[in-house]
C-alpha cells in the first residue's frame, strides 16, 4: 500500500507541471496575438491619417496662410461650412484644404478649426451666411453686374455691411478670379484699396466679401444723370486721383511681388462718403516678381484703358497701369468717357481729341463743363503735363505712380520747365526754372509674346 502511493506521486507532479506549461504557452499566444493586432491597428491609422493629409481636395489653390473654419457654433442660423466642390455629399468630405505655398507646386493641409473663424488672410463664410446677408441673393441687393459676376449688398450677422461678389463660374472663369483676387490682395491693407473681408467657397460657387463702400463709384459720378452742376468739384477730382494713385503705387511699389492691377477704369474706383478713392476689382491682375521686368500674357482689360504696347504684343508691366492711370486722368478732367461712337468723328477717342486740343492750346475746353469753378490756369496745365507724360508712347518714358504723385502734390512742378534760351540766358534758376524730366531706366529686352482676345 506505501508503494503505490509512493509511485502516483510523481505522476501527478508530472501532469501538474505539463498543465502549468501549457497555460503558460497559451498566455503568451494570446500576449502575442494581442501586440499583433495592437500593432496592425496602429499601422492602419497612421495610412488613414496619410491618406487624409495627401487627399487631392478641389478647392481652388490660395495662400498657405487660409483655414477653412466651421461656423456652426457662431450663430444660431448658420451651418458647418463643408468642402464640397465635386458636388458629393458635403458630409462625406474631409474637413481640410488644399493649399499652395508660395505659388509653387509643393502642397499641404490645414486642419479646420473651430475656435477662431479669422484666421489667415480672411475669414471664410458659409453659403448659408451670405444668402442671410443678402437676403438669399436679392436683386434689390444688387450693387453692381458685370462679366465678372454680379456684387450684392449685404449685412452680416455682427450687422457690419459688406459687398459680396458672386462670381459667375463660365469654364472655370470664377476658380481663376477667386484665386487671383485672393493671391493680389488677400492681406494687403491701405486706405486706398478696397479690402478683401473673408470667401466663401462651396460646391462650385465662388464668392468674395469686400468691405462696403458707401457712395458709389467715379464712372457713375462722371457719366450718371448728377444735374446741371457735378458734385465733383475740381479740388474733389485731384483727391480722387491722387488716392487711386496712392493706391496703385502701394501696389507697384510697396509689394513683393509688385502687383499690375490691368484693369484700371472709373468703373473699378469706388468713392466713400468722404470722396476718398479705392481701387477694386483685382480679377485680372497680375503678380510681377522683383526680378522679372514684364510678363507676357493674354490682352485682357477694358478697351479704351489698354496700354497699346499690351494690346500689340501682350507685354505687361506696371507701366501698363500708368498708362490706363492717365486715361483715366483725363476722363476726371474732361468727364468724358474713353471711347464715346456717339461724339463727332474726332473726338469719338479721348486721347487722341485730348492730345489735338492740347496741341492746339484749347486746354480750357478739356474740362468737363459740369465743373461750375473752373480749376486755376497754373493747377489744370499741371494736370495735363502728367496726363501726357503716363500715355507716352514710350514705355520707359511713362512716370512710376510715386513720381506721378509728387506731381500731382507739388503745386508748382510743370512750370519749373522753360525754353532752353531762357534757361541758357539765365543760369541761376529761378523759381519758374527748372526742368520737369525725370530719370528713368534703360529699356529692357521685349520677350516674344502671344496675343489673345479681349475680355
Amino acid at each position: 500500500m506505501p508503494t503505490a502511493m509512493t509511485e502516483s506521486g510523481p505522476s501527478v507532479s508530472l501532469k501538474l507541471l505539463a498543465l502549468v506549461a501549457i497555460l503558460v504557452v497559451f498566455s503568451l499566444v494570446i500576449l502575442l496575438l494581442i501586440f499583433f493586432l495592437c500593432f496592425r491597428g496602429s499601422r492602419s491609422c497612421k495610412k488613414r491619417n496619410l491618406a487624409t493629409k495627401h487627399s487631392s481636395g478641389s478647392i481652388p489653390l490660395v495662400s498657405k496662410e487660409i483655414t477653412m473654419v466651421r461656423a456652426s457654433d457662431l450663430t444660431p442660423a448658420t451651418t458647418a461650412i463643408a468642402v464640397d466642390v465635386d458636388g458629393d455629399d458635403p458630409k462625406k468630405k474631409e474637413s481640410e484644404i488644399k493649399v499652395e505655398i508660395g505659388g509653387g507646386g509643393h502642397q499641404r493641409s490645414n486642419q479646420v478649426s473651430v475656435e477662431d473663424p479669422d484666421i489667415g488672410w480672411g475669414r471664410w463664410y458659409s453659403i448659408r451666411e451670405v444668402e442671410l446677408a443678402t437676403r438669399g441673393f436679392s436683386e434689390g441687393n444688387v450693387i453692381g453686374e458685370g462679366g465678372y459676376g454680379v456684387v450684392y449688398r449685404g449685412v452680416l450677422h455682427d450687422a457690419s455691411v459688406v459687398a459680396v461678389k458672386n462670381l459667375l463660374n463660365n469654364k472655370g472663369q470664377a476658380e481663376k478670379e477667386f484665386k487671383v483676387e485672393v493671391e493680389a490682395i488677400g492681406k494687403v491693407r491701405h486706405k486706398n484699396l478696397v479690402r478683401l473681408v473673408g470667401y466663401c467657397a462651396e460646391g462650385a460657387r465662388r464668392m468674395l466679401v469686400y468691405e462696403y463702400v458707401d457712395n458709389g463709384n467715379l464712372e457713375q459720378w462722371l457719366h450718371g444723370d448728377v444735374g446741371p452742376v457735378s458734385p465733383l468739384t475740381w479740388d474733389i477730382r485731384m483727391r480722387i486721383a491722387i488716392g487711386t494713385a496712392k493706391g496703385l503705387a502701394y501696389l507697384h511699389e510697396g509689394l513683393e511681388p509688385k502687383v499690375v492691377h490691368r484693369d484700371i477704369k472709373s468703373s473699378n474706383i469706388l468713392l466713400d462718403k468722404n470722396w476718398n478713392a479705392k481701387v477694386s476689382d483685382f480679377g485680372l491682375a497680375k503678380l510681377l516678381g522683383s526680378e522679372k521686368t514684364h510678363v507676357t500674357t493674354r490682352v485682357m482689360g477694358t478697351f479704351g484703358y489698354v496700354a497699346p504696347e499690351y494690346a500689340s504684343s501682350g507685354m505687361l508691366n506696371e507701366r501698363s497701369d500708368v498708362y490706363s492711370f492717365g486715361v483715366l486722368l483725363m476722363e476726371i478732367i474732361t468727364g468724358r468717357s474713353p471711347i464715346d461712337y456717339s461724339r463727332p468723328p474726332g473726338e469719338m477717342n479721348l486721347v487722341d481729341w485730348f492730345k489735338a486740343m492740347v496741341a492746339s492750346r484749347r486746354s480750357e475746353e478739356l474740362v468737363d463743363p459740369l465743373i461750375e469753378i473752373p480749376p486755376p490756369p497754373r493747377s489744370l496745365k499741371r494736370v495735363l503735363l502728367i496726363c501726357l507724360r503716363c500715355i507716352d508712347m514710350d514705355v520707359v518714358k511713362r512716370p512710376k505712380m510715386g513720381q506721378i504723385i509728387h506731381m500731382l502734390e507739388t503745386d508748382d512742378f510743370p512750370f519749373r520747365s522753360e525754353l532752353r534760351s531762357v534757361r541758357e540766358k539765365d543760369p541761376v534758376p529761378s523759381h519758374a526754372d527748372v526742368s520737369i524730366k525725370v530719370p528713368y531706366p534703360p529699356p529692357k529686352h521685349a520677350e516674344t509674346v502671344e496675343k489673345s482676345r479681349w475680355r
